[in-house]
């Protein structure tokens, strides 16, 4: 059935890539949420109307609500999918993420009223009016909300859309308060013990959590997520795989939505190579990124010194000492200057986060070993941190 509406509704569905196949598979997801969120609406509250049901009918409004959230779902795509302009020079991909963010809060919401209704249940039991037909129509009801999380779940993998998937989560939440509304009238049918209300709440407790975790999930892209380590892999290995490249470092990859990435990064070429040369190269790179993994990337050319034997020397101990304290620091940008009375080694070093030392503890430590080398070296050291997971490679 999904594959079906994919082939009907959306053209060229498996280029996932294209933001227009991407805009019309978030228009698919709203307007199919929509549709079968009212249905279920329509058929759940005849059902809690035949039995007297209180949570049968607030289940049937979460149903209501969930149009709601698709046509948010399908408003966020239609925004995210407009072109760059002045006001926003990224683009509006990341409206996308303030959708799954608004879903996610939703169903944080729906758990909390949920639970609050399961208590007063526990508190003040109604009779509830066994019906065969309200039954069937729960079961029914279970199944199309099954569906629509299959489909939900389908489609988010597809085009990694964290809006799509948190409504997935929503309809698996929903499919849960109605089992347990369901399984609640069963067993008032057949033992008498009215377990309304703690069921319930057992689920409101599960949609609450769940709709916790959606938050923090949809809020880390919003607020900006280092790189994958696969993403920073791929860039490094590309960038090194071009001649006159001899070490990169400062990688910095910022995410503007799905697919709207901006890199800077600065690389490293020999210092007597002609700087129309290492011009060239770089310019290569940024135009085959732009073409080939759709990165924006902008380079900051860094001429180092690889003839000098002394030079070379000074940086191996410096790097030896540095690896000596913590193998995850790494240095770059390494430059001297020799001096009658004292010499100036000049150098970065990258720090991970939550390091053992702090910044000028731990330059002091660097700065001491370095004059235990020779007592007329002085170390000018600036502390960077990683913007990537586990970037410490030379």
């Amino acid at each position: 059935m999904t594959q079906l509406l994919l082939r009907l509704f959306v053209k060229d569905h498996r280029n996932t890539s294209d933001l227009g196949v991407r805009e019309a598979y978030g228009r698919l997801s709203g307007i199919t949420g929509i549709v079968v969120n009212l249905i279920l609406f329509i058929i759940k509250i005849t059902a809690g109307i035949l039995a007297g049901s209180i949570s049968i009918i607030a289940d049937a409004f979460n149903n209501l609500s969930d149009s709601g959230s698709a046509i948010v779902t399908l408003i966020s795509f239609k925004i995210s999918g407009k072109p760059a302009d002045a006001g926003h020079p990224y683009g509006h991909a990341r409206m996308e993420y303030v959708s799954g963010l608004i879903v996610s809060i939703a169903v944080m919401f729906l758990g909390l009223e949920l639970f609050l209704n399961s208590v007063r249940k526990i508190i003040g039991p109604g009779e509830i009016v066994f019906s065969w037909l309200a039954v069937v129509i729960l079961a029914v009801s279970i199944l199309l909300k099954l569906w629509l999380c299959l489909f939900y779940r389908k489609l988010g993998m597809a085009i990694d859309s964290d809006a799509i998937s948190a409504a997935m989560v929503d309809s698996r939440n929903d499919i849960l308060a109605t089992s347990a509304v369901l399984a609640a009238l069963l067993v008032s049918r057949f033992t008498g013990y009215d377990l309304d209300g703690w069921m319930g709440a057992a689920v409101a407790v599960f949609i609450t959590i769940s709709g916790i975790k959606l938050i923090r999930d949809t809020v880390s892209p919003l607020l900006g997520m280092a790189p994958s380590r696969e993403m920073v892999d791929r860039i490094y290995r590309k960038i090194m795989s071009y001649d006159g490249i001899v070490g990169l470092h400062d990688l910095t990859v910022h995410n503007y939505g799905v697919g709207k990435y901006f890199a800077s990064v600065h690389c490293e070429v020999s210092a007597d190579q002609d700087i129309m040369v290492g011009h060239d190269i770089i310019d290569n790179i940024e135009r085959d990124f732009l073409k080939d993994l759709g990165i924006h990337l902008v380079i900051h050319l860094d001429p180092v010194i690889t003839d000098n034997e002394k030079i070379n020397s000074l940086r191996a101990s410096v790097e030896s000492l540095v690896k000596e304290i913590s193998p995850e620091i790494s240095i770059h940008d390494f430059r001297v200057f020799f001096g009658i009375t004292h010499s100036k080694l000049i150098f970065d070093i990258v720090v991970p986060y939550g390091f053992k030392y702090g910044d000028d503890e731990l330059v002091e430590i660097i700065s001491e070993k370095i004059r235990e080398i020779d007592k007329s070296y002085r170390a000018v050291i600036t502390v960077d941190h990683h913007y990537v997971p586990d970037f410490h490679r030379q």
